[in-house]
């Protein structure tokens, strides 16, 4: 609770122009209000989908924690908190790769699956923090390396294993992996831009003038309240048609 006290005491130390430490406080604002509607509202579904929605909330929440941390980080030092913001992300980014499990368990979904994403996306979460953080000299070797990682997850859930079982499941669970497989492509996307605009290589000249920040920032909530509310829909429908 101290933490949350201090951190709105910090509110009056940002700059009115400071467009970054803006972007800071209504990221975190918006993924905590997505939060408390998503833990509200689990008791309107069949107790099968309550773990999904319960997985996103827990993903905004922690994310909204994260950025009260990370504002008040750039409030005093003007800084990207980069050490914050990947471990929210090694947190929250594997949940949403449990929330590709959670949807298709109807299908048959084996816990290997889920675990090849999460393996998938902490070795891009942890190369890219080495990129980004400790060898900065190699950024582009290390976030080739991130790259890879995450096209293996943009395979598995396109044209692998979880593409098949989305189709075996058909219907509203189908609908929902196609666009959860779309915020995976365009939407975290956005993250090798934010990479590229803080690091130092040949992609410098196109990226460089670029803020980080603001990119990632802008990303985490879209993808991350997005996210869940793909999820949302998909409880709504699936549960209706169950209760009829």
């Amino acid at each position: 609770m101290m933490n949350f006290i201090s951190s709105f005491s910090l509110i009056t130390q940002l700059d009115p122009t400071d467009y970054v430490g803006f972007s800071f406080f209504v990221s975190g604002m918006a993924m905590l209000a997505a939060s408390v509607f998503f833990f509200l509202s689990l008791g309107s579904f069949e107790k099968k989908w309550r773990t999904s929605i319960l997985v996103s909330g827990l993903i905004t929440f922690i994310a909204a924690v994260h950025y009260f941390y990370m504002r008040d980080y750039w409030a005093e030092y003007a800084d990207s908190p980069t050490f914050f913001r990947y471990v929210d992300w090694v947190l929250t980014v594997p949940l949403m790769c449990v929330e590709f499990y959670l949807i298709l368990k109807v299908a048959g979904a084996k816990k290997s699956l889920m675990w090849r994403l999460i393996l998938f996306s902490v070795v891009m979460l942890v190369t890219g923090y080495v990129g980004e953080a400790i060898n900065r000299d190699n950024a582009w070797l290390w976030g080739l390396i991130s790259g890879i990682a995450y096209f293996a997850i943009v395979y598995e859930i396109w044209l692998g294993q979880a593409k098949k079982l989305a189709r075996e499941a058909g219907g509203a669970v189908l609908s929902a992996h196609k666009v959860l497989c779309w915020f995976v492509l365009v939407g975290w996307a956005i993250y090798p831009v934010g990479y590229m605009a803080g690091t130092p290589g040949w992609y410098e000249g196109i990226f460089g003038g670029l803020n980080l920040d603001v990119i990632y920032n802008l990303g985490d909530a879209v993808n991350k309240i997005g996210f869940g509310l793909v999820i949302y829909n998909l409880a709504i429908i699936a549960s209706s048609k169950e209760v009829v």
